[in-house]
């Protein structure tokens, strides 16, 4: 009677084994699906952004084109870093170091930066 009882849970224990095999391989799909599902919504979020980029890039392209502005690419880096750093805040004194200018050179480039935004605020006040 006890080698009955022994088999009989050793058969049970097999067998629970086989269906929690079952049950995580399945568990293990639905996951390896909707990672799937993540990494197709993400790709197609970046291939947006990239086409987002190209199209600015032509944009920027032909508005230096229409508008005559010719820059080195080299001028137009330093310009770029000049006004990222202005736009975050840092001050005029601390920008002229970072880029081993004179305070002086900074100005005069963000000038037409601040002169737009000046415009736009007194516009926005007289309405």
């Amino acid at each position: 009677m006890m080698g009955w009882t022994l088999i009989l849970l050793i058969g049970i224990s097999a067998v629970l084994l086989i269906v929690s095999n079952i049950s995580n391989r399945n568990a293990e799909k639905q996951k390896h699906k909707e990672i799937d599902m993540v990494h197709v919504s993400v790709m197609k979020d970046i291939n947006n952004v990239h086409d987002l980029i190209r199209k600015m890039e032509l944009d920027i392209e032909i508005v230096t084109r229409e508008a005559g502005i010719q820059l080195s690419s080299e001028e137009m880096i330093f310009k770029r870093e000049v006004l990222d750093l202005y736009k975050r805040k840092y001050s005029i004194e601390t920008i002229a170091e970072k880029m081993q200018v004179t305070v002086t050179e900074i100005n005069q480039l963000i000038a037409p930066y601040l002169a737009a935004k000046d415009g736009r605020s007194k516009i926005a006040h007289e309405i």
